[in-house]
């Protein structure tokens, strides 16, 4: 019999299989470990297909080309990110434009292997106009108007999970962030960071909360989505949230940027490990993020 393969890797080797010029596809909740790592290593030229604050921290660290997001949002009352309204205001990162049925349309297309998949949401819009990937076109079955939506295939998908076992099967807890089983589906490799690694046997025990099964690379990172929230786990700091949003809006209106630099060097450059970025967080602030 041939033994089954371990996906359990740390940190610096999941990273290293992140390069120049790749598409990334981001979960939810972001999967805040492996981000810094991308900041830390001065990753350049990405697609990156992902929501809220995550994008705004690529673009900030200038990692990003172009977006593929139906939100690019704040989420803490800024309705648009700011260093990404500023970056896409002064032509520096593309804006694939789509909204979620669209991105999701074009997902499902590269996981089925299929050059597009039809979407009727954006049908008499501007999305065609802004967008010129999306192609209108009559069905041969019904002739009814719908979009042709192009395949999306994200190099690597990195999600944030609860645990998974050794062999790359993962549980979420609580069922997965919105459009992770897309994102890893359509993707050609996936890295999915979490809270605990569990033996096979707890996983065989309980297979119908296996939520992804085969993931590429397992890395135990707990803590990993902070400052955003891992279900089961610990809830969003909304403290640090908000001031990341305060140092990036004052940066976007003023264009001066020593204060956004210093946080992004102190907080993802300098930290040249998860746990050093934890101590640098504070064991205090932690357990009191805690869920339960």
């Amino acid at each position: 019999m041939t033994a089954r393969t371990e996906r359990i890797l740390d940190e610096h080797a999941a990273a290293a299989w992140i390069e120049d010029g790749m598409t990334i596809a981001l979960g939810e909740p972001a999967p805040m470990a492996m981000i810094r790592h991308i900041v830390r290593r001065g990753l350049r030229n990405l697609t990156v297909v992902a929501g809220g604050l995550a994008i705004d921290i690529l673009v900030a660290a200038g990692c990003v080309k172009k977006t593929v997001s139906y939100y690019a949002g704040g989420g803490t009352g800024v309705p648009v990110a700011p260093s990404f309204r500023r970056a896409v205001e002064r032509g520096e990162v593309a804006v694939w434009e789509c909204e979620e049925g669209i991105l999701t349309s074009g997902l499902e297309a590269a996981a089925k292997g299929l050059p597009f998949l039809p979407w009727r949401g954006g049908v008499g819009t501007s999305l065609p106009a802004l967008n010129p990937d999306l192609k209108i076109f009559s069905d041969p079955i019904a002739g009814q108007t719908l979009i042709a939506v192009p395949a999306i295939e994200p190099d690597i998908a990195i999600v944030h999970a609860g645990a998974a076992d050794a062999y790359g099967n993962v549980q979420h807890c609580g069922g997965p962030g919105w459009i992770d089983l897309f994102l890893c589906r359509a993707a050609r490799r996936t890295i999915v960071q979490v809270e605990k690694i569990v033996s096979n046997e707890a996983v065989r025990a309980d297979p119908w909360a296996t939520t992804l099964a085969g993931a590429d690379a397992v890395v135990r990172l707990p803590w990993g989505a902070h400052p955003f929230y891992s279900r089961g786990h610990y809830v969003q700091d909304v403290a640090f949230v908000e001031r990341y949003v305060d140092i990036a809006s004052a940066a976007a209106r003023s264009g001066e940027r020593q204060a956004l630099d210093a946080f992004l060097q102190h907080y993802c450059n300098a930290p040249g490990t998860h746990a050093a970025y934890l101590e640098l967080i504070g064991i205090e602030r932690l357990i009191a993020l805690h869920e339960y």
